[in-house]
């Protein structure tokens, strides 16, 4: 029997755990299937087209809020064409209302709940559904039946499902070394697995070994809080820390506030780029963090951000959540200011998804929460905070993410924030001018970003025009060797390139990537090293592309005198 696993990923670069465990699973025990991946980004009619010609018996799609539109309409044409073959789906998006979801999708047979290897396994072996545990099906007649849920496997039964795959190179690679959570997240499906689970160490060691042998360059960890046991979190980073290929990266989402002094100062010893942590914070809010039932210390949580900070070495990723119960539009601020001076490498601003089988969803009347009917659920509106407000949140979440999270523009960023009593309003007024001057939702280049930059620079602080035109150049040299000079520059006299030669000949200087940019004393003193007084005066700073910032991909910078001129 041919049994075709389905993944459509948000993108090319992801690769789908669920799937590969299942078939992994299923050949551990005899049963052969095929896997085969699409993204979304692919035309409904081309994986239609690869499917039939696959000529499945059966056929299984993974489903998340990202694809479960496209699963519908694929199911839906599938059956027409191919009536007598059993369409099953499975994952968090289809795990809760079994029932709505198939009497609205009557092309569907039916759906493997919750966790998904052995009800996998037993479907494509037996197929005897009435008395499969952990599905919802409809029979022959249209009746729908719910089984009783499956027990859940224990993690070291669940093979390690990566070692057949040729190509991991230009893939990221998601990893579990535990299921379940032990917190209670009102919004979050993890929540609803209470029990959690760890792989054994010996196993998990074996497969991070794959992966640094290999040298795939990133590794997620799906854990949801990945440092909840100390012991388990510890032994996984000193083992990464010892074994390090100095290529791969891993990716953690954790509780910063749980940290313990000894993993404090097992991460100070990591090499930069080694790992990197996701931390959701969502809300500063003290009502707001009991009403979700977030476990969460505040004042820990901000220390130890400021520790990891301080070492150098670990890229952070900080979230927050609009649309929260308690949180108003003036508490949303808040929490942004309080996050944002945590100084992350990135700060998410997110949506409140209301997510079918969590506590969020049950209580969505009771929290007047308006939200998106069709995935991926999110909140329009609360009790709390209006639709005019998410709005103006949204113009915030557009212009951080460009010209903060990108990093590309942070010297300038760093003198705008001087204009603004808090930092959610520099963004807020940011957001603003990018709507009113039609500039929002177009896919401009980094050069075009800066000239826009500029244009909100002056018309808030003209006084300081001349310096954000050095403050942006400098933005634009410290990532790359631009081949063109940028528009507010086009009016200077090109630098003499053979008179640069010499400079550099002059001082030692013999790398080939690197460029000359003359700057004024105080943007000097706020970007290059060295003697404050000497800076004052203004001078050239060398840019050297061969020597990079490992963390920021930044090139190194140093100031080098105050004149270029070599005597011929």
């Amino acid at each position: 029997m041919k049994i075709l696993l389905v993944a459509m990923n948000a993108k090319y670069i992801h690769s789908n755990l669920a799937v590969y465990s299942l078939r992994a699973y299923a050949k551990k025990h005899g049963v052969d299937v095929e896997l085969v991946e699409f993204t979304i980004n692919n035309r409904v009619d081309e994986i239609l087209e690869q499917l039939y010609r696959s000529k499945p018996q059966m056929l299984f799609f993974s489903c998340y809020i990202w694809n479960i539109s496209y699963v519908r309409e694929l199911a839906e044409e599938f059956r027409r064409l191919c009536p007598q073959v059993p369409i099953w789906v499975g994952g968090p998006e289809v795990s809760f209302e079994t029932e709505a979801f198939l009497q609205e999708n009557p092309g569907i047979t039916g759906i493997m709940v919750g966790e998904g290897e052995e009800t996998f396994l037993q479907l494509c072996r037996d197929y005897e559904l009435s008395t499969t545990q952990g599905i919802v099906y409809r029979d022959c007649e249209g009746t729908i039946h719910c089984n009783e849920p499956r027990p859940l496997l224990s993690m070291d039964d669940i093979p390690f499902c990566y070692d057949a795959i040729e190509d991991l190179t230009n893939r990221i690679i998601y990893y579990e070394s535990s299921r379940g959570c032990p917190f209670s997240c009102s919004y979050c499906l993890s929540s609803v697995d209470k029990k959690l689970r760890f792989r054994s160490l010996g196993l998990v060691f074996a497969e991070l070994q794959f992966f640094l042998d290999q040298k795939v360059p990133q590794v997620k960890f799906v854990d949801r809080t990945f440092n909840c046991k100390h012991d388990h979190a510890m032994a996984i980073w000193q083992y990464l820390t010892e074994h390090d290929n100095g290529v791969t990266n891993f990716h953690f989402e954790i509780s910063a506030d749980l940290l313990s002094q000894e993993e404090l100062a097992l991460i100070r010893t990591m090499r930069p780029g080694l790992v990197q942590f996701e931390i959701g914070v969502q809300t500063v809010n003290e009502k707001t963090i009991a009403e979700i039932h977030r476990s969460m210390d505040l004042v820990a949580l901000e220390e130890k951000v400021h520790v990891v900070r301080a070492s150098g070495n670990v890229h952070q990723h900080l979230d927050l959540i609009a649309g929260l119960p308690f949180e108003n539009f003036e508490s949303f601020k808040h929490s942004f200011d309080v996050v944002y001076n945590m100084r992350p490498q990135q700060l998410q601003l997110g949506f409140l998804k209301v997510l079918k089988g969590s506590y969020m969803f049950s209580h969505a009347e009771e929290y007047g929460l308006v939200y998106r009917k069709q995935p991926p659920y999110e909140v329009l509106a609360t009790k709390w905070i209006s639709y005019e407000e998410i709005l103006k949140l949204k113009l915030v979440e557009e212009v951080l993410e460009i010209h903060y999270n990108s990093g590309q523009f942070l010297c300038t960023i760093s003198y705008l924030e001087e204009c603004f009593d808090r930092p959610f309003d520099l963004y807020m007024s940011l957001g603003q001018f990018y709507l009113e001057r039609g500039y929002r939702g177009q896919n401009y280049s980094r050069m075009r970003r800066s000239e826009i930059l500029l244009e909100f620079a002056i018309s808030i602080d003209p006084a300081r025009e001349a310096l954000y035109k050095e403050t942006l150049t400098f933005d634009l040299y410290v990532r790359e060797n631009v081949k063109s000079r940028p528009s507010w520059l086009k009016d200077e006299a090109l630098i003499d390139k053979k008179q640069q030669l010499r400079f550099l000949r002059s001082i030692g200087y013999d790398k080939k990537y690197c460029h000359l940019e003359w700057f004024g004393g105080e943007l000097l003193s706020r970007v290059a090293p060295g003697d404050g007084s000497a800076l004052l005066e203004g001078g050239w700073i060398l840019f050297d592309y061969e020597d990079r910032d490992v963390m920021t991909n930044e090139a190194d910078v140093r100031f080098v005198g105050h004149s270029i001129l070599v005597e011929t």
